[in-house]
């Protein structure tokens, strides 16, 4: 009997229930769905009858396996999700505690290697998406979720629906992005690749969105042909546009509402990677009086 016609126990049916009640992501529920699984791994019995003893025991365990910080946390959420609103609980969770991410710089390309690396890329559609990701800055999965009718030529904006944080906001659309778009548009019709009204981005399945390992595999690819030797992500196009911007000294909060962050601590690292910025900067050094 394969996974999809097991019987869900009564236990993961309430926690599914639980998370469905909230309207938490699809990918939020199997993420935290995943924790508890593997937490009842290592327990070898249900979760339900562990002790705060055992939760803490896990954690020394993921710490001693060499488990990342970010995994560690994403598990501590699920478990917290579980123990405080499925079991009714939260007292269990007191000896857990989250582990600081070491803090890293993200890579970006120069202008130079963005130019390479999205003429590297042959495929049209693939090559188009790159173009999406630096030209407006999006994050892949909002790459992968745009439709045709997201495209507003009129004001010049991009639509993002439900984007990090179930937020909707515009994103830029410049003229350069918007004729790459009509060149994809136009190919992809005659093709019959593109459904009216569709995807921007088609699966093989023009019912299906374009997925986002298909476009990590893509930029990979492009990365390699352009002899590109930094680590490149699809990203890393975000990285380098939002600090391209900061270097062209478009106002930060600009920046932070076209990236579509939160809060403006975290747009603010890009001020330590755009080294034009720093060229500018004329150390103490330079204009002290010698003796």
């Amino acid at each position: 009997m394969n996974s999809s016609t097991q019987a869900i126990s009564p236990l993961r049916q309430r926690m599914l229930d639980d998370m469905r009640m909230r309207k938490l992501s699809p990918k939020t529920q199997a993420s935290y769905i995943r924790s508890v699984r593997q937490f009842a791994s290592y327990l070898k019995h249900s979760p339900d009858t562990a002790s705060a003893e055992d939760l803490r025991a896990y954690q020394l365990y993921m710490v001693d396996h060499g488990t990342s910080a970010v995994s560690i946390n994403n598990a501590l959420s699920g478990l917290q999700f579980f123990f405080e609103h499925t079991l009714d609980h939260p007292e269990l969770m007191r000896k857990m505690h989250s582990v600081r991410v070491p803090y890293k710089l993200p890579v970006v390309l120069s202008r130079d290697e963005v130019a390479r690396l999205l003429a590297a890329s042959g495929n049209l559609k693939h090559k188009t998406a790159l173009f999406v990701a630096y030209g407006a800055g999006l994050r892949v999965s909002e790459i992968c979720a745009l439709k045709v009718s997201d495209i507003d030529s009129q004001r010049m904006a991009l639509r993002i629906e439900q984007g990090k944080g179930s937020k909707d906001r515009y994103a830029m659309l410049s003229p350069v992005l918007l004729e790459q778009l009509r060149v994809w548009w136009r190919e992809a019709r005659a093709q019959g690749k593109m459904l009216e009204g569709g995807w921007l981005f088609p699966g093989l399945n023009p019912i299906d969105p374009l997925s986002t390992r298909q476009l990590n595999r893509a930029i990979h690819a492009a990365a390699d042909e352009a002899h590109i030797d930094k680590h490149v992500s699809m990203h890393t196009l975000r990285h380098s546009f939002a600090t391209h911007l900061l270097e062209q000294k478009v106002d930060i909060r600009v920046i932070q509402v076209l990236l579509g962050h939160r809060k403006l601590d975290t747009t603010a690292r890009y001020a330590q990677v755009a080294t034009d910025l720093l060229r500018e900067v004329i150390s103490p050094l330079e204009v002290l009086q010698p003796k």
